[in-house]
């Protein structure tokens, strides 16, 4: 990419959006930014864990929570040959648990899945077998959604299932211009998605301070359909190829992934987690004009500190966060892999004496590479995320 710019009102603005359904989205809940994305096997007790529905297997009997968040982001974009900064506001997710038994909790939640929304401009394509190259500018907007369902059961005083079903849906308007010599061919498409996806989870309890979590994600292909024209304008003519014609696009598949978690606490006060996943992008046999789908890695790694959970001193309740983040990425483009690398910190302060919790969150990350006209994104991320927790269905003691 030899120059680019972005939408600075977008939700997403990074070039790499151009690939697939656009940049897949961290909506996490609660503290979970602030430990570096980690916490598959954290139970829901003081807050929504949407890492693992078993979680939900241990909400209070009498709990209820609410939880919802924004982030703002600024990312400085380098290549060899520019550099540019944006600053943009998003949407985290929207969110609401409770138990439905003393064993059973449920939740419901809204949050982004993927962004599609970028800016590129001047992107130059070789033509196969030929000296001469094609220029690329394109425009997009949109992405997928994901509406939650989630369960989770005590099945054992040390084991707990869960399970929850994602409803995808959105759309993406995409529009490019070809420029070939002296003629411009000009595709501008909307693209519609919907489709349903399972994550199965389990939580197992070894004793009162570790904790183990196992998570598998269904593959599920997203069905989709278009509606499309397109036009060649050349210097002696304009050409109507498709005018706005309704037709199926190529379905988007999302493969099968796994994830383990570890959860250890100490002297009841500090906690470590760690989480490794893995998504089978190749298993899904899927292409992409600008690069390839791979089997993509995440490692993440989480401290949290809390001086006394119950003290009378608003001082002892605050809890402080860090945490790191490797992604090796799901898309090789001329053979190299785009990672993302992150360092949180955060702290949660509380709110009256429940486990209500305003979070405030800051991570720094590096996503890409200078060179061989890649581009690499450098972002500062605020995340401002609100867990309140109520005391439900307590029958009054006094009229």
């Amino acid at each position: 990419m030899q120059s680019f710019s972005a939408f600075s009102q977008s939700v997403s603005t990074s070039p790499y959006s151009i690939y697939g359904l656009g940049s897949l989205y961290e909506s996490d809940f609660g503290s979970i930014p602030s430990i570096g994305s980690s916490g598959i096997a954290l139970p829901s007790t003081e807050f929504i864990n949407n890492k693992n529905p078993a979680s939900l297997g241990h909400i209070g009997k009498y709990s209820f929570f609410f939880d919802t968040g924004l982030k703002g982001i600024q990312t400085s974009y380098e290549s060899t040959t520019s550099n540019e900064k944006r600053n943009n506001f998003q949407f985290s997710h929207i969110a609401i648990a409770f138990p439905i038994t003393s064993k059973s909790g449920m939740s419901i939640s809204l949050k982004p899945y993927s962004s599609a929304t970028y800016l590129i401009t001047n992107y130059q394509i070789p033509i196969s077998n030929s000296n001469e190259s094609y220029y690329l500018d394109a425009t997009s907007t949109g992405g997928i959604n994901s509406f939650d369902f989630s369960y989770g059961y005590k099945a054992h005083k040390k084991i707990t299932l869960g399970l929850t079903t994602s409803f995808y849906f959105g759309n993406i308007n995409d529009n490019k211009d070809f420029t070939i010599a002296n003629s411009i061919t000009s595709i501008n498409k909307k693209s519609f998605y919907n489709g349903v996806r399972f994550t199965l989870g389990n939580q197992i309890k070894i004793d009162s301070t570790f904790n183990i979590g196992l998570t598998v994600k269904t593959p599920t292909k997203l069905s989709a359909s278009k509606t499309q024209s397109v036009t060649t304008v050349n210097l002696t003519e304009t050409q109507y190829l498709e005018t706005a014609e309704d037709s199926d696009v190529t379905d988007y598949y999302l493969p099968l992934e796994f994830g383990v978690g570890f959860s250890k606490s100490f002297k009841k006060n500090i906690s470590l987690t760690f989480d490794y996943e893995k998504s089978l992008w190749n298993g899904t046999n899927q292409t992409n004009l600008y690069g390839e789908f791979k089997n993509q890695e995440k490692f993440a790694l989480g401290l949290s500190y809390v001086k006394k959970e119950h003290s009378i001193f608003f001082s002892d309740r605050i809890h402080y966060f860090t945490g790191v983040n490797y992604d090796t990425g799901f898309l090789s483009i001329n053979n190299k892999s785009i990672n993302n690398l992150a360092f949180s910190l955060g702290v949660g302060i509380p709110i009256d004496h429940t486990k209500s919790l305003l979070n405030i969150s800051y991570s720094y990350g590096q996503k890409g590479n200078i060179g061989n006209d890649f581009i690499k994104e450098n972002y500062h991320k605020i995340g401002i995320n609100l867990s309140l927790e109520g005391i439900w269905f307590v029958k009054r003691k006094f009229d």
